[in-house]
């Protein structure tokens, strides 16, 4: 897969730098060379600094920031959960047309996370037997995808003039399948071998239902200025 992006990006490049080399100083415009912007979007929250070399070949780089919290199910167990969105990145744009639309590849240093708990009420199943409350106490679980993630995107930034931009790009960010490497309980069967088992059947259902999201989607807005 990296190889596939990397070939991508440089024949991307190689159709863009002819172009660009036939702008000379009589038609060069010095307004436009780096752009700062705050992008929000499925990424999360952050800042954007942006490098235009030409009309046709720029670069980008952003950190991105959230927390969402939400609920869902799994095998009768009902868990709450929150994603922790933290990653750094950087991207090659290619302006195939020397204007607005461009392509983009690159990768994130991927720090995103996927944190679970759920602490029953009363007597539930965990695994093939029962236990009570007291026995399974919490559950607690912690998922992380690869920590290097390729992403493609497609977009649009406005022109390379300078002033107030928007800009906006979607595409995705190839993470593999997150890995539920922890998970815990803090009940007093804790460590019990039984248990420990059940533990364990219950961590590959949750990982199974993770396994089904590979790829994650990027949808990104920005808004900034142009120096």
């Amino acid at each position: 897969m990296r190889i596939i992006l990397a070939g991508a990006i440089a024949g991307a490049c190689l159709f863009a730098l002819p172009a660009a080399a036939q702008t000379g100083p009589a038609d060069a415009d010095p307004s436009s060379t780096v752009s700062v912007a705050l992008s929000a979007g499925s990424l999360g929250i952050g800042p954007e600094v942006g490098f235009r070399f030409s009309d046709h070949v720029g670069i980008r780089g952003s950190a991105n920031f959230l927390n969402v919290s939400g609920s869902f199910e799994s095998d009768d167990a009902d868990y709450d959960g929150s994603i922790k969105l933290k990653s750094f990145g950087g991207m090659v744009d290619v302006y195939p047309f020397g204007g607005n639309f461009r392509l983009s590849g690159g990768a994130r240093i991927n720090r995103n996370a996927v944190v679970v708990s759920a602490t029953p009420n009363g007597a539930a199943t965990l695994g093939n037997n029962d236990y009570t409350a007291a026995q399974i106490g919490t559950l607690n679980g912690r998922a992380e995808p690869n920590k290097i993630s390729p992403a493609l995107t497609l977009g649009w930034s406005g022109k390379n003039q300078r002033g107030f931009m928007f800009g906006f790009e979607a595409g995705a960010l190839f993470q593999g399948a997150m890995k539920l490497d922890t998970f815990t309980a803090t009940g007093t069967a804790r460590a019990n071998a039984t248990f420990q088992q059940d533990l364990e059947i219950e961590r590959r259902s949750l990982q199974s239902d993770i396994d089904k999201v590979k790829v994650y989607p990027i949808l990104q807005f920005a808004i900034g200025y142009r120096f």
